[in-house]
């Protein structure tokens, strides 16, 4: 199967940032990424508005969007009320998730991980009942930030317990950027033959300036979807050493898929460079940095000047 990817700039990739991104500002963002051939994008998260602020207008964003658009968007949620909560403003694809790690589980979302396992159940059916998809998506799957390496009989467990069961796809999630090829290899390899009919989306972040490698490694393991954000922009407020996720221009400037064009990547760059201005951020993608190089022999670099 063709590797196809999916944008979180607007849920992970705006999770640490001090300024907002305006509701109309995502929904252009939205069609533009679409417009421009990425085939998933995440646009936002039911957590708690006074512990995420950037975003609480999650629900207006999906309200703006056509009904097209909203079957391949997909909200972070982490209860079956969230999912009944988000299906009301018409969500149709949620990633329920929670950690393999105790700790961490209880810092980003209050509760053990048994806890949310024994919920998750009433979060598929929450959702079938107006059409839906769910995600399995597993936080810390390599290391925790509280606990260290997470074992993968851990890992293991929760795929195969049946609790999880009406899930489409098996999240991997890197979630510190902490994990090497071999180790993603062997993780979503496991996920991929432990749940045959799933597909298998990776998850990185680019902490150890592994995340293409690990990208790559996901791929060879059997992924199906891999996750960037424009300006390697991310990282998790409840997870300290993360840092921003693998770039998307990073992912799209190494896999080539068949929409990339020159054009259509310069044009990523600058939607990169926009919101990371906008954002106050800086914009972390090394392909960015080669696109506006002095290289003007080579097709990829980007002519305009930056913003």
């Amino acid at each position: 199967m063709t590797l196809q990817y999916r944008d979180v700039t607007l849920r992970d990739g705006l999770q640490l940032v001090g300024r907002p991104l305006p509701t109309e500002r995502k929904v252009q963002l939205v069609r533009e990424l679409f417009a421009l051939g990425v085939e998933h994008i995440e646009v936002g998260s039911m957590a708690r508005p006074d512990l995420v602020p950037a975003l609480a207008d999650t629900l207006d964003v999906v309200a703006a969007l056509r009904p097209e658009e909203r079957d391949r968007v997909w909200v972070w949620v982490a209860t079956p009320r969230h999912v009944e909560r988000a299906a009301a403003a018409g969500v149709r694809r949620f990633q329920y998730c929670f950690s393999a790690s105790d700790s961490h589980n209880q810092a980003n979302i209050g509760r053990d991980t048994e806890t949310s396992l024994a919920a998750m159940p009433d979060a598929i059916a929450a959702a079938a009942e107006v059409g839906g998809s769910v995600q399995l998506c597993i936080a810390t799957s390599f290391t925790c930030p509280f606990e260290g390496v997470v074992p993968l009989e851990r890992f293991a467990r929760i795929l195969d317990d049946p609790r999880t069961d009406g899930a489409v796809d098996i999240v991997v999630c890197d979630t510190l950027g902490q994990a090497h090829p071999s180790e993603v290899r062997t993780r979503v390899a496991l996920a991929a033959s432990a749940r045959p009919g799933l597909g298998v989306v990776f998850h990185g972040h680019d902490t150890w300036g592994l995340g293409v490698a690990n990208a790559a490694a996901a791929a060879d393991g059997g992924a199906t979807v891999v996750d960037g954000a424009l300006g390697g922009l991310g990282g998790c407020p409840f997870a300290p050493g993360a840092s921003g996720n693998t770039a998307l221009e990073d992912l799209v400037f190494a896999f080539r898929p068949d929409w990339l064009t020159p054009d259509a990547f310069g044009a990523l760059v600058r939607l990169g460079e926009e919101i990371t201005t906008t954002l106050g951020e800086p914009d972390r993608s090394r392909a960015r940095s080669g696109a506006r190089s002095r290289a003007k022999a080579f097709p990829w670099v980007v002519g305009d000047t930056p913003h």
